[in-house]
């Protein structure tokens, strides 16, 4: 039995944020993720122009169906960003330059671009005026995250109650340094009732020890866990291409933008997910399949 993780920006060398990846690459990239315990995947693209982005969406749709291993390991797409929080630290490795403003029109393009199959799509509440777009979405069937943003209690409510429904990679996305209480963390815990959670466990993105108070309060039936991978997932260190921008990895296999301190996705691999969730967290098998299937 294998796993499913909602949100793969890449591996084994494919990017699938770049508007130049081949269906070779893809299918090496699937045919690893297979190899690593992975039943399927929700292919994940981060910020970009809205043409840009649904021109990368149509291209995947396309490889699906000419390759039936990428249509049986590609189930559906991810869409983070670009209608996030632009400001130094929330923005994480997105390109704060494409950026824009969270519009029905514009999402209604992403979603035509994904042929039906963009299940999810992180925003930052603060930039959806109205929470308009969450509600489309929402009334699309279409899961919608917050991440990569910084909205007051006031507002996060406010999208909750327009359908806004997850929280993407808790305790990321948000500066290095924050207040210690009135914070985006503080505030999504505090609604941890009306929320899903998806976490990275790889020890970088949260300390094994953070992660364990975490899930204490959300509780493992709200707690998704995902690999996060980039291209660089099975490469090992160095220095690579993602999303037309260079980015680092350590001996560690920790992902950054040169002279960053934010992560920049990680590196971290399927089997390493259930390896992390049973000797760090005590997880039994049933509780890992709770959160990463």
């Amino acid at each position: 039995m294998g796993y499913f993780d909602i949100q793969v920006n890449g591996y084994l060398g494919a990017d699938f944020c770049s508007s130049e990846l081949t269906l070779e690459e893809m299918h090496k990239a699937c045919e690893g993720m297979k190899a690593d315990g992975l039943t399927g995947i929700l292919a994940t693209l981060i910020t970009d122009h809205v043409d840009s982005l649904a021109s990368k969406l149509r291209r995947m749709v396309q490889f699906r169906e000419e390759d039936a291993l990428v249509a049986e390991m590609i189930q559906g797409f991810h869409v983070e960003g670009p209608f996030l929080n632009a400001l130094p630290g929330y923005i994480g490795a997105h390109p704060p330059e494409c950026v824009c403003p969270a519009t029905p029109d514009d999402a209604a393009r992403i979603v035509e671009a994904g042929n039906g199959l963009v299940r999810l799509l992180t925003l930052a509440p603060e930039n959806d005026a109205n929470f308009a777009t969450t509600r489309f979405l929402a009334e699309q069937g279409i899961t919608v995250s917050a991440g990569h943003c910084d909205p007051d209690l006031e507002t996060l409510q406010g999208a909750i109650d327009a359908g806004l429904s997850m929280i993407t990679h808790l305790g990321n996305g948000c500066p290095v340094d924050l207040p210690r209480h009135e914070n985006f963390i503080q505030r999504t815990l505090s609604l941890a009732e009306h929320l899903w959670f998806g976490f990275i466990p790889d020890g970088a993105h949260v300390p094994f020890f953070a992660l364990k108070n975490y899930l204490k309060i959300c509780g493992l039936d709200r707690a998704i866990m995902t690999t996060d991978a980039i291209l660089a997932a099975g490469l090992g260190p160095g220095t690579y291409e993602l999303s037309g921008a260079p980015v680092e990895i350590d001996d560690a296999g920790v992902a950054r933008r040169p002279g960053s301190p934010n992560l920049a996705g990680s590196t971290i691999r399927a089997h390493q997910v259930v390896k992390n969730l049973k000797e760090s967290l005590g997880f039994s098998n049933e509780e890992v399949r709770q959160v990463f299937d």
